[in-house]
């Protein structure tokens, strides 16, 4: 996988011997030593050249000049489909797709609505934005591979066929996480920001694309940019928390890790989904800040992203009161194009948030793909009804209302997009869940850990431990198992407890008698719990486990900070 041209702004543990750890203080300053584990191996793909963003947009300019109405119209569409292949799909998928779009399959889609993109959707555990994935088209690595050749040589075949085809996802790792198993699992963003470790992260996000282009995926939904000034639940441990500064370098390198790899990344939700708790699958939240406030604590980490070269940045479905009042930012040119493409110059593409939200189905399907496209926006992503959506951007281009221009300027932002990702080949399915994979998510998840009551270095476990946990977190708590047991901690019935919540558990999924608490989603809930050490890993993955097992087991130490604050508690008990 080649490296992504990076220019389109300006081109167009545990605790203890724990009876020992609870009665130890913490002194000294804080270190962030070795984890045990070499440092993240860099064993993944070798670079190939990538288009040059000039090279890019030359050939998207010439194709443009060869493209129908039908053609232009279908490149700024981005829809969802029924059915896990591209050409065979059970009949309830194939009723799915008639009603979304008339057609039985994938493919046939593609070819009647000249689509530009489609993104792969699914559920996945603790899902806040389950709301709108009414099917699921993914499973296993090589079903999605297949999956996504199947949609590139459908693709092949349309006039634009000279572009690779668009294939998204929402891969963002934690709670929204759309391929599970058979890849590497890298800690929440949130966990990110608790290590603080720009590098670590970059060579996380590089796993993470050499592995969805090894799938055939060429356009991450990620990362978020959020910062998370509210405690709101659909965004939480998605976002990389709450400091504006720390949150900015997290995003920029995530978008460098994963555009190495020859993957768009994905900027979102602009202009800040993490400034309201309200949930935008189900309602438009407000933005009742000033345009100075969201400038200095909610923009930076977009500009980050910008600057770190990102291809794409999402709209979000907010209502900004201090720039277009009562208007989604979606269908806001005064957000689009005077604040995102004029005062933080991002010139690459503007995709909108998933048009199936509830906020975005306040007109038709076509009227509001004209409103999208006409505020700024040059990908329309998730449409309700695909046929309504092409339908209405055709008869807008031929009436006028739809300027002609306004749609050659978004058509030809995203065949730039597809010829940057051009001509790479994609790696072998091999690659996923290496060691050296593997090892990159583990050192960033250890970095991650971090200490909010009790001693700062923990004594390693005397004794045996007792790992228990909220409901249905069985598999966690097995995993949690198996590391300590690996670490050479001996785990069972009696001894001191770890007890594991995760996301969406409340005050009553603690446990009053636990040694340990630790919080494996947002850490808010620790303020509540009784145990006399807390701690945090900020999400539940296999690294996260890992990383957790290493501190308590006493080969690492806690080192991170919690990215948010959390009531009558330190970011960290160790100093800096």
């Amino acid at each position: 996988m080649g490296r992504v041209s990076t220019s389109p702004r300006r081109v167009a543990v545990v605790l203890v011997a724990l009876t020992a750890l609870l009665a130890s203080a913490c002194s000294g300053e804080r270190e962030r030593p070795a984890t045990g584990t070499a440092e993240p191996s860099t064993e993944f793909v070798t670079p190939t050249p990538s288009p040059s963003g000039a090279d890019a947009a030359g050939r998207a300019a010439a194709l443009v000049g060869t493209l129908s109405d039908e053609d232009l119209v279908g490149q700024v569409l981005m829809a969802y489909a029924y059915g896990d292949s591209a050409t065979e799909v059970s009949a309830g998928s194939a009723a799915g797709n008639r009603a979304l779009a008339g057609v039985d399959t994938p493919a046939q889609m593609i070819e009647k609505y000249r689509l530009g993109g489609l993104i792969l959707v699914g559920f996945s555990a603790d899902d806040p934005t389950s709301a709108n994935q009414v099917t699921t088209n993914v499973d296993n690595p090589t079903q999605v591979r297949k999956l996504t050749t199947g949609l590139q040589e459908a693709a092949g075949k349309l006039t634009t066929g000279a572009a690779p085809f668009l294939v998204g996802i929402d891969q963002e790792y934690g709670v929204v996480t759309r391929v599970t198993d058979g890849v590497t699992m890298l800690p929440s963003a949130l966990a990110a920001g608790a290590a603080d470790d720009p590098a670590k992260t970059e060579a996380a996000w590089q796993v993470a694309g050499t592995e969805l282009a090894a799938m055939g995926v060429n356009m991450d939904f990620a990362p978020v940019a959020d910062v998370l000034v509210s405690r709101s639940t659909v965004i939480g441990s998605r976002s990389f928390g709450g400091d504006t500064e720390r949150a900015a370098a997290q995003v920029g390198a995530a978008v460098r890790g994963l555009q190495s790899a020859g993957v768009a990344a994905t900027v979102k939700h602009f202009p800040g989904h993490g400034h309201s708790a309200e949930d935008s699958h189900h309602e438009l939240p407000v933005l009742g800040q000033t345009k100075g406030k969201l400038a200095k604590e909610a923009w930076p980490p977009f500009s980050a992203g910008i600057d770190a070269g990102a291809l794409a940045v999402m709209s979000a479905h907010l209502d900004v009161r201090s720039v277009d009042p009562g208007t989604a930012a979606t269908f806001s040119r005064k957000v689009l194009t005077d604040v995102l493409r004029g005062r933080l110059g991002f010139e690459g593409v503007v995709v909108t948030d998933g048009m199936n939200m509830e906020p975005a189905k306040k007109w038709s399907p076509g009227e509001a793909a004209v409103r999208a496209l006409k505020a700024g926006n040059d990908l329309i992503l998730m449409p309700p009804n695909v046929t309504q959506a092409y339908e209405g951007l055709l008869t807008a281009l031929r009436d006028g209302s739809l300027p002609r221009e306004r749609l050659v300027e978004a058509a030809t932002r995203v065949l730039t997009l597809k010829f940057r990702l051009a001509d790479r080949p994609a790696p072998d399915l091999s690659v996923l869940d290496s060691p050296a994979h593997r090892d990159a998510a583990v050192q960033l998840a250890t970095a991650a850990v971090t200490v909010l009551r009790g001693p700062c270095r923990p004594a390693p476990v005397d004794g045996k431990l007792t790992i228990t946990s909220s409901g249905g977190r069985e598999g966690t708590r097995r995993a949690l198992t198996e590391e300590l047991r690996r670490a050479g901690v001996e785990v069972g019935s009696g001894g001191k407890v770890v007890h594991l919540v995760g996301y969406g558990d409340r005050s009553g999924d603690l446990r009053a008698d636990a040694d340990v608490t630790v919080a494996m989603d947002t850490p808010y809930l620790l303020s509540g719990a009784k145990s006399p050490v807390l701690m945090a890993t900020y999400s539940s993955s296999r690294a996260a486990m890992t990383g957790l097992a290493r501190v308590l087991a006493g080969s690492a130490e806690p080192t991170g900070r919690a990215p948010v604050k959390v009531t009558g508690l330190p970011a960290t008990t160790c100093t800096d």
